[in-house]
């Protein structure tokens, strides 16, 4: 009976990750637990790095950044002398504030770097013909992602007018340059990663955690679940940026619902062929 289980654990993807199984002392390419998290370490000083790396090319060019993330800003609000419409309230406000959008600009610029060590760490617990799918991992998750930061920043000035107009009779609207480009960082960021959201939920199915049928009986909870997460993880508290974000998260998950059910057809055909 004990010698069942071993072999059905050994059958099963879910199961199954080299280094981690207690049975694989014949296979030379097998890492100990210790190895794994040395690896993990090293994953993740490489992404540290690249980050670092292209947020220091990012803080050169601090400028134009700071112009492009100002542009969702009202007419009234982005008229002030100099023609900014963001004020500091302390002598650091400049520093940090390019610091900010500079870390933020050298996450989004060093996302095939992130995505590659991603993939590589992973990798090992892959059977051969998940492997194949490392390219399409990463090109998808970059034009996700970059779609994502892209639809943000179209919708991200009615948050913004909103927030701003909403008191404007009543208050004289001085937006600080941390607050604002804050909220746009984290906005920005919020949609880059929903975006990934078929990225993942597909990569599930790919290596048997999910199926279609299970995704179809609890998209109810689904769609509940990421709506509670959607005013979470966007800032703020308009009413706007939740919704937008809960939006696009329930798209996103029946258009997989629909790009599983196909893929898996596909493949199924393929491998009777």
């Amino acid at each position: 009976m004990a010698t069942g289980n071993i072999d059905q654990q050994q059958q099963d993807p879910l199961l199954t990750f080299d280094g981690f199984s207690t049975d694989d002392e014949n296979d030379p390419d097998a890492m100990s637990l210790v190895e794994h998290l040395e690896e993990l370490r090293w994953r993740i000083l490489k992404c540290l790095i690249a980050v670092l790396a292209f947020s220091v090319i990012a803080f050169i060019f601090r400028e134009y950044i700071l112009h492009f993330l100002e542009a969702p800003l009202p007419a009234h609000i982005n008229s002030l002398p100099g023609g900014h419409g963001l004020i500091t309230d302390d002598i650091t406000g400049g520093f940090t504030s390019f610091l900010l959008i500079s870390v933020v600009a050298g996450v989004i610029a060093s996302l095939p770097v992130l995505l590659y060590q991603t993939w590589a760490f992973i990798a090992p617990g892959l059977y051969e013909r998940e492997k194949k799918y490392a390219v399409p991992f990463i090109f998808i998750g970059i034009v996700l992602f970059m779609a994502g930061i892209s639809v943000a920043y179209v919708v991200i000035r009615f948050p913004v007018e909103w927030l701003i107009n909403f008191a404007a009779s009543d208050f004289t609207p001085l937006v600080t340059a941390n607050s604002y480009l804050t909220f746009v960082s984290l906005f920005i960021l919020a949609f880059g990663l929903v975006f990934e959201l078929p990225l993942v939920i597909t990569f599930m199915a790919k290596v048997g955690i999910v199926n279609l049928d299970m995704l179809k009986k609890k998209r109810a909870v689904a769609h509940v679940g990421m709506w509670i997460a959607a005013t979470f993880l966007t800032p703020g508290a308009d009413l706007y940026s939740p919704i937008i974000l809960g939006v696009c998260m329930s798209v996103l998950y029946e258009l997989t619902i629909i790009f599983i059910r196909f893929s898996i057809k596909d493949e199924t055909q393929s491998d009777v062929a």
